[in-house]
């Protein structure tokens, strides 16, 4: 249970993909920030994502005089949410809580301390919702407002809106996280899926202290069919309206000329409308087994049972390991 009185054992989990500038000012600020904070243990595990620049050359130099990082080398790039799922799993129950935070700054530190006062009060996960969205680019704006719109209409799992991986997880929430077994990792809906009690923090997110995103408009698009497809069947099912619809509508055109047939003799049939039909089905029924294809390869994916990421090695200030 949450107490008032011992020392926090906290773990920052850092994914970092080509950040080399970002780290030193991300250091600075915790220090500053957690000098103030004498009753939490922090650790930092930073997860390197299969960086092409310095990155991991810039945390073993700031590992040298800070024992409290430790540093997750994943074997490649496999994507964010993998790098997370491999934080989570690195961190284990060690920690009283974890907090999944990005390196560039635009999740201000500074809210660590309230969301450790929330979980004080008895809650075992608390959020960081953005009230303003004016530092992300208008795609990434744009994209946000109706991607939550679109999944919490369709998704019995509600994803709260303007809320990204940045949140505080206590043991038992992250032991929740770690027993999901899929390999399609969707972290938003899995934060959401697992439940417990919660409470959330609001906060203006500013703009990054280094860097750039890494998130184009390609990857955005994938980050949502991942999300819709992991937490909604509603794609396959809406298919189902359409094809009655579809079959009602040429019922009512096939009486239609039916009936002129017989009241005013044999018409031949107009070019145009038959390709106007013909284009129209087949573009209906191209979509739908897209529809069907996103889900076929999402469950060829899980049937594989490929791990979602692996660890090159875990180096903490004293110690070298490699894993498999």
């Amino acid at each position: 249970m949450p107490n008032q009185t011992y020392h926090i054992s906290c773990a920052l989990l850092i994914p970092v993909y080509n950040e080399e500038d970002a780290i030193p000012l991300f250091i600075e600020r915790l220090d500053h920030l957690f000098s103030q904070c004498p009753d939490v243990a922090l650790s930092m595990i930073f997860i390197d994502d299969g960086s092409t620049d310095k990155t991991l050359d810039a945390l073993r130099n700031v590992q040298q005089s800070d024992t409290r990082i430790i540093v997750v080398e994943l074997s490649r790039n496999f994507g964010k949410e993998a790098a997370l799922t491999a934080g989570l799993a690195v961190c284990g129950e060690k920690y009283d809580v974890a907090v999944p935070i990005d390196v560039d700054l635009q999740d201000p530190p500074e809210l660590i301390p309230e969301m450790i006062k929330k979980w004080r009060e008895g809650f075992d996960i608390v959020l960081a919702q953005r009230v303003s969205r004016e530092s992300d680019s208008f795609l990434k704006r744009f994209t946000a407002k109706y991607f939550y719109s679109i999944i919490n209409h369709i998704s019995s799992v509600k994803i709260p809106p303007n809320v990204g991986d940045y949140r505080l997880l206590d043991r038992e929430a992250i032991r929740a996280i770690n027993s999901l077994p899929e390999s399609c990792r969707f972290m938003k809906g899995l934060f959401s899926y697992i439940g417990f009690k919660t409470a959330t923090l609001p906060y203006v997110r500013p703009a990054r202290s280094a860097g750039q995103s890494k998130f184009g408009f390609w990857k955005l698009w994938n980050f949502a069919l991942d999300g819709i497809t992991s937490f909604s069947t509603m794609p396959l099912r809406v298919w189902s309206y359409v094809g009655v619809l579809i079959s009602i509508f040429s019922l009512l055109i096939s009486i239609f000329f039916l009936l002129r047939t017989l009241l005013f003799g044999v018409d031949v049939p107009g070019y145009a409308s038959l390709i106007v039909a013909t284009t129209f089905l087949g573009g209906i029924q191209l979509l739908g087994i897209g529809v069907l294809g996103e889900y076929i390869g999402r469950i060829f994916l899980e049937s594989k049972k490929r791990p979602v990421y692996f660890i090159r090695r875990v180096i903490s200030s004293n110690t070298e390991k490699k894993r498999d």
